[in-house]
This record gives C-alpha cells, structure tokens and sequence, in this order.
C-alpha cells in the first residue's frame, strides 16, 4: 500500500505562504520600484500562492487517505482502471486540438490589436513547440503500436 505523507507537503506550503508574504510585503515596501523590484513581487505571489494551494490540497488529500485505508485503496483502483485512463486519455486530447485553435486565435488578435512583435514572436515560438512536440510523439507512438 502507498504511503500517504503530509509533513513534507505542509513543509512546501508553508514556504509557499512564506513567497507570497514576501510578494506582499516587496509591494508594500518598494512602492516606487524601478526594473526588477516592479516585476518580482508579483511573481512571488503568483509562485507562493501556486506552491501554497498545491501542496496544501494534496497534504489534506494525503492525511485523509492516511485516515480511511478503504477509501484510499478505492480510489488508487479507479486511478489504475484501464477505461478510466482511456477516458482522460481521450480528454487530454480533445482539450490540446481546442488549445491548438484558441492559441492560434490569440496569436491572430495579438497581431490585430498590433501587441509588441517581441510578444507575438513569443507566442509563435511556444505554438511552434507545441506542434513539433506533437508530431514528434505522432511519430514515435506509431512506431511503438
């Protein structure tokens, strides 16, 4: 059976409280910051409150399975059960041919709305990733089936 352990995530949640605080406290602080110091405290909030939320659920999750064993082993057969996992499977990628058109879109109204060329050029380079990734694992899962 899994070991279910929570001390390492409420570890990891509370550094993320401690990045978003920071976050809070740089704006309070550096009210007429320049280069850097206007960016950054608004990253360590998004980044503190990602790991927060994060690691936070999955402690909750992990000490409730801790708790129920019955519910736990449950649950890791529904996970391991080869419809369900055809069933995300098949999500997964109803949602990437959606991302594919929304991002082209975005990409096409960023260009209307004359955003800066460095940004537009951003989008491309990550859609172009994205398109190769996608004809790269093509390939290689029609060679592996």
């Amino acid at each position: 059976m899994k070991q279910y352990k929570v001390f390492r995530y409420m570890i990891f949640a509370a550094l993320g409280l401690l990045v978003f605080i920071t976050g809070l406290l740089i704006i309070k602080g550096f009210e007429n910051a320049d280069g850097i110091w206007q960016i950054l405290p608004y990253i360590c909030i998004g980044l503190g409150s990602g790991i927060f939320g994060g690691n936070i659920g999955t402690a909750l999750k992990n000490n409730a399975m801790r708790r129920n064993p019955q519910a736990a082993r449950q649950i890791e057969i529904e996970q391991k059960d080869e419809r369900n996992q055809a069933i995300r499977n098949r999500s997964k990628a109803r949602v990437y041919d959606l991302m594919v058109f929304v991002y082209a879109a975005v990409i096409l109204a960023f260009s209307l709305i004359q955003v800066d060329l460095f940004v537009i050029l951003t989008l491309v380079a990550i859609y172009l990733f994205f398109m190769i990734a996608d004809v790269y694992y093509l390939n290689k899962y029609s060679k592996e089936m």
